[in-house]
């Protein structure tokens, strides 16, 4: 092996080793410091689970097909996912286009989070993490409440 072969070998193994450190150096991205897909996921099920099924927030399921509750609970699961930084890529709607004409009220909205609080609670979610959930949740409502 040449000298320029052996230093172009040692800078790339070198490189490779300096990226290791700083990602090992880099804070874990929301979405791993949840726990991934599969946990992402889980919160999603019993959310929409809550959601549907609470009196008040339920109306907004009624007449939706088994097909379209999967299709609902993808796309909330890609979204959460890729606002958290995991490797997902959400390719539904915007919020103000997806819940337009609903009229979700502000009251509605609250007891939508309050479900949400719970559901994080129930999976034991760290408060630091469920802040931080909350905070990217918490920037929808201008684009999801119709009413005050």
């Amino acid at each position: 092996m040449t000298l320029r072969r052996l230093t172009a070998v040692a800078a790339v193994v070198l490189f490779g080793f300096t990226l290791a450190a700083q990602a090992a150096d880099a804070p874990a991205s929301l979405y791993k410091r949840l726990g991934g897909y599969d946990a992402i996921a889980a919160v999603t099920d019993d959310f929409l689970g809550r959601l549907a099924g609470d009196p008040q927030t339920g109306k907004f399921f009624q007449g939706v097909s088994a097909d379209h509750q999967k299709a609902i609970r993808q796309l909330v699961v890609d979204q959460v996912c890729a606002a958290t930084g995991g490797p997902c890529f959400y390719i539904g709607r915007d919020m103000k286009s997806t819940h337009a004409g609903l009229g979700i009220a502000k009251a509605d909205w609250e007891k939508a989070v309050s479900l949400f609080l719970a559901t994080l609670d129930k999976f034991k979610v760290p408060q630091k993490e469920k802040d931080e959930l909350v905070a990217i949740v918490g920037s929808l409502e201008k684009d999801i409440v119709e009413k005050p």
